[in-house]
């Protein structure tokens, strides 16, 4: 009886959390840079973001000059795409977690191992989708930024096309990808 009411309160705040953060649209992940002259996602940094658009990750970079223009920008397309693999590897580790507890397999286990090794492996080929999307030079500093994007609409589709993943870890990401994309854009990602 004790656990099905603390199981009642913990759906409860899991419902209020959710409505949460579908108001809030976009989550921020670095606190605005505030650089004059530059374009919003340049100040905005990584973000989460919830809108119109869709459920993406969003992953901006940064280089220095370095007397070779090509190696600062692949410089700063690599941070961005890193920091994208940081959010979904993040958003990735949410889904194992919740999905072993949803098992009850408790900690441990053979059955732990495979599944953290089926997230991790999900994760490189995810960011295969991941796309530069605009990029842009600071001329008073001569700062390269560039800003990756992965669509969770991606993340879907790759996870839905691997051949060897446990069925019911299959399902249960179909079921609650999004529900998951929201509750980590509400809590952000450090």
């Amino acid at each position: 009886m004790k656990q099905s009411k603390s199981l009642a309160w913990l759906i409860l705040l899991f419902s209020v959390t959710l409505l949460a953060a579908g108001c809030s649209g976009k989550t921020k992940l670095k606190g605005e840079l505030g650089i004059k002259g530059a374009p919003d996602w340049v100040n905005e940094g990584t973000n989460i973001i919830n809108d119109k658009k869709g459920r993406l990750f969003h992953g901006v970079g940064s280089a220095p000059p370095m007397g070779d223009d090509s190696l600062q920008i692949s410089t700063a397309d690599d941070r961005a795409r890193a920091e994208v693999a940081r959010v979904l590897s993040s958003y990735m580790d949410v889904v194992s977690n919740d999905y072993l507890a949803s098992t009850n397999t408790g900690s441990g286990g053979e059955a732990e191992q495979a599944v953290t090794r089926q997230i991790k492996a999900l994760t490189k080929v995810n960011l295969t989708g991941a796309k530069i999307i605009r990029r842009w030079k600071d001329k008073r500093t001569g700062n390269v930024y560039s800003i990756t994007e992965l669509d969770m609409k991606h993340v879907r589709k790759t996870m839905q096309g691997v051949q060897d993943m446990n069925e019911d870890l299959r399902r249960y990401m179909t079921t609650h990808a999004e529900n998951i994309f929201d509750k980590v854009a509400a809590k952000g990602v450090n």
